[in-house]
């Protein structure tokens, strides 16, 4: 199988993994929003337009920390987390960036145990 439909593989694995929880039709959007609330281990809590777009900054971060952008540095006195930024990111294509992103969620979702 190529890498390419390694990655489509594992990505439908799991959006129909999230989906009995979350419900479906799971874009890159809502995967990263879920990751980013997981990561924020706050729970429910309520959030403004603001704290969403930082949710999405927490997965982001959390997602390309290992390839080497981002370094984690701690949380604040809110305990929300925060990373020092390490290198610029790439001038990536719209598909590139998705293909980065699927890539770095499925290894994500690999250490969380969720896929093989």
């Amino acid at each position: 199988m190529s890498r390419k439909s390694d990655l489509a593989v594992s990505w439908k694995e799991i959006q129909e993994r999230l989906e009995p929880q979350f419900g479906g039709d799971l874009d890159i959007q809502a995967v990263l929003f879920i990751i980013g609330v997981q990561e924020l281990g706050k729970g429910y809590v309520k959030l403004d337009k603001e704290d969403k777009v930082n949710v999405m900054h927490i997965a982001i971060c959390t997602l390309l920390e290992p390839y080497g952008f981002y370094e984690y540095i701690g949380r604040d006195a809110d305990l929300w987390p925060h990373w020092k930024a390490l290198k610029p990111l790439p001038n990536l294509k719209a598909g590139e960036q998705n293909r980065l992103l699927l890539e770095a969620m499925m290894e994500y979702f690999r250490k969380e145990g969720l896929i093989e």
